[in-house]
């Protein structure tokens, strides 16, 4: 998966005033509790499907692990991805406000 927001987070001091953590938190308590629930309940759907996938490569007593090491040699590229998830999540909530 590509970095799509990485020109929005080379300055974090001055992206939106705030990380794109806090920037999500800031419009997700801001944003009607219907919508922040369908978009995390959208995310969760996601990440079962995601879950489901990577199940039919690694048992499930692995998965965990698997994961968990990931996680460690992979860490500065997923802080990257994160943030930018972070903005694509804010942005799905934000298209939503006028609804």
């Amino acid at each position: 998966m590509s970095n799509r927001f990485e020109a929005l987070f080379e300055d974090e001091s001055n992206i939106f005033g705030g990380t794109p953590a806090s920037k999500y938190h800031d419009i997700a308590n801001q944003a009607s509790d219907e919508v922040v629930k369908d978009e995390f309940d959208r995310i969760v759907e996601k990440f079962a499907a995601m879950e489901q996938m990577l199940q039919e490569v690694y048992p499930d007593a692995d998965l965990d692990k698997k994961i968990q090491n990931h996680i460690f040699e992979n860490s500065s590229y997923l802080e990257t991805q994160k943030k930018s998830l972070y903005i694509e999540f804010t942005g799905n909530i934000v298209m939503r406000l006028d609804s």
